[in-house]
């Protein structure tokens, strides 16, 4: 099955969401587009310690109450996979790229990342 295109709307959505994300203080490490294996689509994946304060049900319910505070529509909102600080995938982005200086707009080409494997990827930050 073919991938759709990231588009610059999608672009657009993830940068509002780290925005408030920022905005609320929850100090997002990692935020990325990716097609993961495991989905064939494009997800925004996040990852930051509010979020593993949580578990993951409460995670999800923090990130749409800071959406809806800023009113940030749900039906705006794109599909999103939190995975905790420790997860594998998020551990490895962050001992690869967690120096570079820059990697905002940096695209990942299909490779294993952790325990996951990457069709495509564009990265916003990676800290």
């Amino acid at each position: 099955m073919d991938k759709a295109a990231l588009v610059s709307v999608d672009l657009e959505k993830g940068s509002r969401m780290l925005q408030i994300f920022d905005d609320a203080g929850l100090d997002v490490k990692v935020a990325l587009w990716a097609v993961l294996a495991d989905y064939e689509d494009w997800r925004l994946v996040l990852s930051s310690r509010k979020f593993d304060a949580r578990d993951l049900r409460k995670a999800y319910g923090l990130m749409h109450q800071e959406l809806d505070a800023a009113g940030f529509p749900i039906e705006h909102t794109p599909t999103v996979v939190i995975l905790r600080a420790t997860d594998p995938f998020i551990k490895d982005l962050r001992k690869t790229f967690g120096k570079t200086r820059n990697v905002e707009g940096m695209r990942l080409h299909p490779q294993n990342i952790g325990d996951r494997f990457v069709d495509d990827g564009y990265v916003y930050h990676v800290s």
